[in-house]
């Protein structure tokens, strides 16, 4: 579009020129013609400057418009981009997150169920022995100790119980509170000072 504005004026220029040279006199000898002929070119091509300067202006003030705009819709997307490969990121981080906690949660469920059977089979091995205890003594004729047996072997088996129960309660809260740990309080004793000698 400003090219042919260009074009346009050269080509304006050279008309007025030719036209100014036609009607001039054959022969320009006197200062008289020259100045005829001089100063109306000299206004033409002034004018013709600073048509071509404001053209060059905004041809200028229009490309750098264009660039911001290019600039600034390029930024866009690749703040966009990088938004969106951040929050993939995130995402991602955030599922890898849970996966390791619940594979850890399981593992912690299954070792605390393998120690549990194995300190239930420890405890019912003690309990059956000592109530094999108690049988020897009752068959042997011993009453009163093989009662006490029992009744020994009855209280350990059930205080073994109500531990386990209670144990399982306080899981059961914390697992309910969000696992939050206790946290041991230690008692500051203040050192009395020593009578100075």
């Amino acid at each position: 579009m400003y090219l042919i504005k260009f074009i346009f004026g050269i080509i304006l220029i050279q008309i007025s020129t030719v036209s100014l040279i036609i009607i001039s006199p054959a022969t320009p000898t006197t200062l008289e013609s020259f100045i005829r002929l001089g100063v109306p070119m000299f206004f033409i091509s002034l004018m013709v400057v600073f048509w071509f300067s404001s053209l060059v202006s905004n041809a200028k003030k229009d490309a750098i418009e264009k660039l911001k705009n290019e600039f600034y819709t390029e930024k866009e997307k690749i703040r966009a981009s990088a938004q969106k490969a951040q929050d993939q990121l995130k995402d991602k981080v955030q599922k890898e997150k849970e996966e390791i906690h619940i594979k850890a949660q399981r593992e912690i469920a299954k070792e605390a169920r393998a120690t549990s059977a194995k300190a239930n089979f420890k405890v019912g091995a003690s309990f059956a022995g000592v109530l094999g205890v108690g049988v020897l003594f009752v068959f042997a004729q011993m009453l009163t100790v093989g009662l006490l047996t029992f009744a020994t072997a009855g209280g350990a088996l059930g205080g073994y119980f109500y531990r386990g129960k209670r144990i399982a309660n306080k899981e059961e809260r914390n697992r309910l509170l969000g696992n939050i740990d206790a946290i041991d309080v230690k008692v500051i004793e203040n050192k009395q000072d020593k009578p100075l000698s």
